[in-house]
């Protein structure tokens, strides 16, 4: 072969190399997440970018779940509210879609709901092809400003297109404000029993029950809760539902009601009732006030219409009104939790709900540490690069102590203790890493008391890049939380008694659903 051959063919595998090269390059980054901002969830979902808050419109739809929410597209602060929207199949990977409705002549888009309206009743769509309803409420700014009361009323959307497009309904609102200051987020579904559309929607100190045959014209039935339950703050987005209570024959009525401020551990927080509703009230003998999830990263949860066999899951805000606007992220703001199924349990105590991560996501979950049992009588430390994106899960008896440790070699930790002596559980993230943004955000140990009964139960923790949420005993007792380390968790500690077992220990990994977009 000739020099200038041999240089020609050199030079020609030089260029495939570096093609070659650049290919794997695109293909890795590819792969890699599309969200690699600090504090970006892998797995939770989060707008691309600005302000989100309260989930709205959740509903299934052929074969979609469909995920709106509180948005304001041009700040990482709260500000004009749309409704954001996406898209999933399986309730674990979204798809950002367009925004769905914007502020017009009758105000801003606060929290409701969307149902699919199977007969047509409203006369949007036609029976083969049923509309999407959504309702909300609208929050005039120049009433507010003005100093009137009656500046937040109801207002109906509908789509033909299952969400794509949305066109408001010309006669809105469907429902007046009789001077109320706080009137909003309802939430609709059809009662069989009735064969009418029911509405809930909280004002101010309690909840009010509306009817409807048509999603336009209602008509008030009763009101619930101004001397039941809490009242530290402001009661907002309601859910009306009915649910068995496991292992009987027996059916229950659960009402949840988010509320600012007045939560256990500071707040924002979610409690919940449960009693009957005949189609007209609701009634409870609930004397005492029970909250969904003790952590003070949860809130303004509400659950899907129209599922599947009717599953009862559940999404709530990943945040605190005490410190949402500060918190120390630039390009987005905010986080939903993981989608949860709700159950409905009686004991002798009373009744309880739980609330647990859906099958779903065991879909980008991976096994990375496995035992089938770890003896605590001498402390238990594992190690490894990140933490941050991972699942944690065994079982004990709930009557062993324990004290978990995820912490990093700068000196930042959260610790979970589990004291069955007081019947308490307590988590502390005051030394988690960034926590000075705000006076609000650390403010001492959170606390929820337990029942430490003799039995296995699990503990599960789920720990995203800014999040931590634990489940324990399936969900019946629960924090969430936001976190903000400056360097991943990288070991975990255990200490308990010499009789303390962990049985089926096990860390796995989650893939970020972030990557195929």
């Amino acid at each position: 072969m000739k020099l200038s051959q041999f240089l020609r063919l050199w030079g020609l595998i030089m260029i495939l190399s570096v093609f070659y090269s650049c290919t794997n390059v695109n293909t890795n980054r590819d792969k890699a997440s599309a969200f690699p901002e600090p504090y970006r969830p892998q797995f939770h979902f989060t707008p691309p970018s600005q302000w989100m808050n309260d989930p709205n419109g959740l509903v299934y739809h052929q074969g979609v779940y469909h995920l709106f929410y509180q948005h304001y597209p041009d700040s990482t602060v709260w500000g004009p509210m749309h409704w954001g929207h996406a898209v999933s199949s399986d309730l674990i990977k979204w798809q950002h879609k367009p925004i769905a409705l914007y502020p017009d002549e009758l105000g801003l888009i606060f929290s409701g709901s969307a149902v699919v309206d199977v007969a047509n009743s409203s006369g949007f769509g036609t029976s083969e092809n049923p509309p999407l309803v959504a309702i909300f409420t609208y929050h005039l700014m120049d009433g507010e400003q003005a100093g009137r009361k009656d500046f937040q009323t109801q207002g109906i959307a509908y789509s033909l297109d299952n969400g794509e497009r949305w066109v408001k309904y010309e006669e809105n609102p469907v429902i007046q404000n009789n001077d109320i200051k706080d009137f909003r987020d309802p939430k609709v579904f059809w009662h069989e029993p009735t064969q009418q559309w029911i509405l809930t929607l909280v004002a101010g100190d309690h909840a009010k029950f509306y009817k409807s045959t048509n999603l336009k014209d209602w008509t008030l039935l009763s009101e619930f809760g101004k001397t039941q339950g809490a009242h530290g703050g402001v009661w907002e987005c309601p859910d009306l539902f009915e649910l068995p209570v496991a292992g009987s024959q027996e059916k229950k009525w659960v009402l949840l009601i988010s509320m600012n401020p007045g939560a256990p551990n500071g707040g924002s927080g979610t409690q919940y009732f449960v009693g009957d509703f005949d189609g007209t009230s609701f009634t409870t003998d609930q004397t005492n006030a029970r909250w969904i999830d003790q952590g003070r990263d949860n809130y303004a949860g509400v659950t899907f219409n129209n599922m599947p066999n009717d599953e009862r899951v559940f999404i709530g805000w990943m945040s605190n009104w005490d410190y949402a606007r500060t918190t120390p992220t630039e390009v987005w703001r905010s986080a939903m939790t993981l989608p949860r199924s709700i159950s409905l349990h009686q004991d002798s105590i009373g009744f309880y709900i739980k609330n647990y991560p859906v099958s779903q996501l065991s879909s980008i979950t991976s096994v990375t540490f496995e035992e089938k049992a770890v003896l605590l009588t001498e402390p238990f430390e594992l190690t490894q690069d990140n933490f941050n994106q991972s699942e944690l899960r065994f079982d004990m008896l709930l009557s062993e102590p324990l004290k978990l440790t995820l912490s990093n070699d700068l000196g930042e930790q959260v610790v979970l203790e589990m004291d069955p002596e007081r019947r308490m559980l307590r988590f502390d993230r005051t030394q988690s890493g960034l926590v000075d943004f705000d006076q609000k955000f650390a403010l001492g140990v959170q606390k929820q008391s337990y029942h430490n009964a003799n039995e296995l139960a699990e503990l599960r923790i789920i720990m995203d890049a800014s999040s931590i949420e634990i489940f324990i005993d399936k969900g019946r007792y629960v924090f969430t939380n936001q976190i903000f380390p400056t360097a991943p968790y990288t070991r975990i500690t255990l200490t308990g008694n010499p009789s303390t077992v962990l049985k089926d220990f096990k860390i796995n990994k989650l893939t970020s659903i972030w990557h195929h977009e």
